[in-house]
């Protein structure tokens, strides 16, 4: 069975989708722990982040790097947070999010009910500011 990742990535259920390439995508999640708080996703389904290939697991947080730099600056937050979680989905993902305090790591943080509206604007302004940043190759339009 497909996890809820793959079956956004095939278009089966909804994302806002800020990156694409051959080995990983990223989204922003649901239920964000800041506004642009995105998910970066390898496009095979493996459980564990440590049973990742070395390469995909490095592609991974390079591509996270970019999305947190492009989130630094869009936000002017302080610090970018960054967290492999893996126990709601069993699909490896890297958590990536402007951030300003410690206290977003809890899970007490996280927005269960964000506005929609919000969500767009973010994933709006994310797209944009990688495009800035040189990165339009995988920055899909929506």
């Amino acid at each position: 069975m497909s996890s809820i990742f793959t079956e956004i990535l095939h278009g089966r259920s909804p994302g806002r989708f800020v990156w694409r390439d051959d080995s990983c995508f990223a989204i922003l999640t649901i239920e964000p722990r800041k506004p642009g708080h995105t998910l970066v996703i390898p496009r095979v389904e493996v459980d564990r982040w440590t049973d990742l290939p070395e390469e995909l697991a490095l592609h991974v947080f390079r591509v996270g790097r970019l999305i947190g730099l492009a989130q630094q600056e869009e936000w002017d937050s302080p610090r970018v947070g960054l967290m492999y979680e893996g126990y709601m989905v069993r699909h490896a993902h890297l958590h990536v999010w402007p951030s300003w305090t410690v206290f977003e790591y809890s899970h007490t943080g996280i927005h269960r009910a964000p506005d929609h509206a919000e969500l767009d604007e973010a994933a709006d302004r994310l797209r944009n500011r990688l495009r800035l940043q040189g990165h339009g190759e995988h920055v899909p339009d929506s």
